[in-house]
This record gives structure tokens, C-alpha cells and sequence, in this order.
């Protein structure tokens, strides 16, 4: 199981994106308390922060409240594939570092069509099915 929330608003109409979905993860920390993670979109770049352990204390690290940005997503995992860690937290780039995903569930065939996308020279830096 994992938490997902996510918000997007226009720019000045909500005081602090980032902070609304770390109190919403927060309420949902029970479906996953391995890591924690958000991404936002500032100045056309994504930012990420995540981490492993609870969302108290890699928010201490990281502060996600910090985060710029009036589109935010963000995930708490319990971990199925790959063991907890800072590259196995969602939120997850492609190699090119424009989409950022999260996702519960489980990707069955994921090591399948992992192999094919690293065929075509993309770059994983997790070990989990995203």
C-alpha cells in the first residue's frame, strides 16, 4: 500500500502547496511509513525531495515545506520491490528529468520491461517497479 496526493492551484492562491500535501501525507502515513516524498514544478524544473523513514523525520531533514512550486505531488511507500531506502522513495524521474510519477501497486512484469527500456538507454537509479 502507498499514500498519494497530489494539488495544483494557480500561483499565489494558495499559501503553501508543499505543506498542504505533507500534512495530507501525514493522515495517510499508515499505508506506507518506509519513505516519503514529494515533487513540485518550479521555473519549468522538478524538484524532488525524498527520503527513507517516516515523514516527521525526513521532513526534519528535508524540509518539504520549503518546496516552491503551485504543483506538488507527493507518496508515501510501504515497500514491495526494492527494500526501503532514499532511491526507492517515490517520487521517481525519467532519465530525462521532465516527468516525475508515483504509483501504488505492483508492476508484475516490471523487470521485463525494465530490460527493454535500459535496451534503449534509459536509466534507472532505483531498484523498485517504477
Amino acid at each position: 500500500m502507498c499514500g498519494i496526493v497530489g494539488v495544483t492551484c494557480l500561483p499565489g492562491k494558495l499559501e503553501n502547496p508543499a505543506k498542504i500535501i505533507r500534512k495530507c501525507l501525514e493522515r495517510l502515513e499508515y499505508r506506507g511509513y518506509d519513505s516519503v516524498g514529494l515533487a513540485s514544478i518550479f521555473k519549468n524544473r522538478i524538484i524532488v525531495r525524498k527520503g527513507k523513514g517516516k515523514i516527521h523525520e525526513v521532513h526534519k531533514k528535508l524540509n518539504f515545506d520549503g518546496m516552491p512550486g503551485n504543483t506538488v505531488i507527493g507518496h508515501t511507500r510501504w515497500a514491495t520491490h526494492g527494500a526501503p531506502s532514499d532511491n526507492n522513495a517515490h517520487p521517481h524521474l525519467d532519465c530525462g528529468s521532465i516527468v516525475a510519477i508515483v504509483h501504488n501497486g505492483i508492476i508484475k512484469n516490471y523487470l521485463e520491461l525494465k530490460e527493454k527500456l535500459i535496451f534503449k538507454g534509459h536509466i534507472f537509479r532505483s531498484e523498485t517497479d517504477t
